[in-house]
C-alpha cells in the first residue's frame, strides 16, 4: 500500500530530522513509536503531504505521490488527524461528517458514525465544533470524520496528547473497534503501551532512523530495555 524510499528531511540545510528511512506499510494497524524528538510526527506529516521531504520517494498504491499536495493525497485516500484537533466555529458535527464523507450524509448515517466512536448522537449531532468541546470529544469527532471518509490510509498523530485518563481509556476502545473492522490501514504515532498492544506492526524511530520493525512480540522486549536504560541514565 505505502512504500517510503530513502526519505530524508533536513531543516534549513543543516539539521537532519529524518535520515534515510525505508519502510513498507501494508494493510492493518501500524504503530510508529520511539523517543521524543526522534522524528515520528515529522515522518507522519511527510506521508500526509504537510511536509515535503528533502529527498526520497513516496509510493502509495503503486503511484508516486512525492510531489502531491495535501489535497491531492486526501483525494487519493490518505487522512491525517492532528495532535490537537482543529476547531470550526459555526460548523456543526453533522456538517463536518458531511464534508468528510464528500456527499450528503443523512441524520441516521451521522448518528451511526458517532455511535461508533462512543458519542451519543442526540447530544452531538447539532453541536458546534468549538471550544465548548473537551479534548476527548474533539478527538472522537475527528476519528468520526475519518470513519466517514473511509480512506485507505488513516494517520493519527499522538491521539492521546492533551486528553485526560478517562478520555484516553475511551479512546483505546474506539481504536480497538476500528482495528476489528478495518478497511485499509491505520497508522498511529504513539508511545503509549496500550496503543502498541493492539498494533499488528510496530515501527521504532530513533534519531531520524528506523531502528526496529516487527510485531509486538518481536519489538516490545527491545523497547522495554531501551526505556529501562533511559530511566536509569536519568537517575544517574
Amino acid at each position: 500500500m505505502l512504500e517510503l524510499k530513502n526519505i530524508e528531511y533536513t531543516v534549513e540545510g543543516e539539521k537532519e530530522i529524518i535520515r534515510g528511512v525505508n519502510l513498507n506499510i501494508g494493510e492493518g494497524f501500524i504503530a510508529i513509536t520511539g523517543p521524543n524528538g526522534g522524528g515520528k510526527s515529522t515522518l507522519a506529516k511527510i506521508i500526509a503531504g504537510i511536509i515535503k521531504p528533502t529527498s526520497g520517494q513516496i509510493i502509495f498504491d503503486g503511484v508516486d505521490i512525492t510531489d502531491m499536495s495535501v489535497t491531492d493525497r486526501a483525494r487519493a485516500g490518505i487522512s491525517y488527524a492532528f495532535q490537537t484537533p482543529v476547531k470550526f466555529k459555526g460548523i456543526t458535527v453533522k456538517d463536518l461528517l458531511t464534508l468528510a464523507a464528500g456527499k450528503d450524509t443523512s441524520v441516521s448515517e451521522a448518528c451511526n458514525i458517532l455511535s461508533e466512536v462512543g458519542l451519543c448522537a442526540r447530544d452531538y449531532i447539532n453541536r458546534e465544533v468549538n471550544a465548548s468541546l473537551s479534548g476527548g470529544e474533539l478527538k472522537r469527532i475527528e476519528i468520526a470524520m475519518i470513519i466517514a471518509r473511509q480512506t485507505k490510509l488513516s494517520i493519527f498523530d499522538e491521539p492521546e496528547a492533551g486528553i485526560d485518563l478517562w478520555s484516553f481509556n475511551s479512546l483505546i476502545k474506539v481504536f480497538e473497534k476500528l482495528h476489528n473492522k478495518i478497511n485499509g490501514s491505520i497508522l498511529i504515532i504513539s508511545h503509549q503501551e496500550r496503543i502498541l498492544n493492539i498494533a499488528d506492526q510496530i515501527v521504532v524511530i530513533t534519531d531520524g532512523k528506523i531502528t526496529n520493525v516487527g510485531s509486538k512480540d518481536e519489538v516490545w522486549p527491545g523497547l522495554m530495555n531501551e526505556r529501562a536504560c533511559s530511566a536509569l541514565t536519568e537517575k544517574l
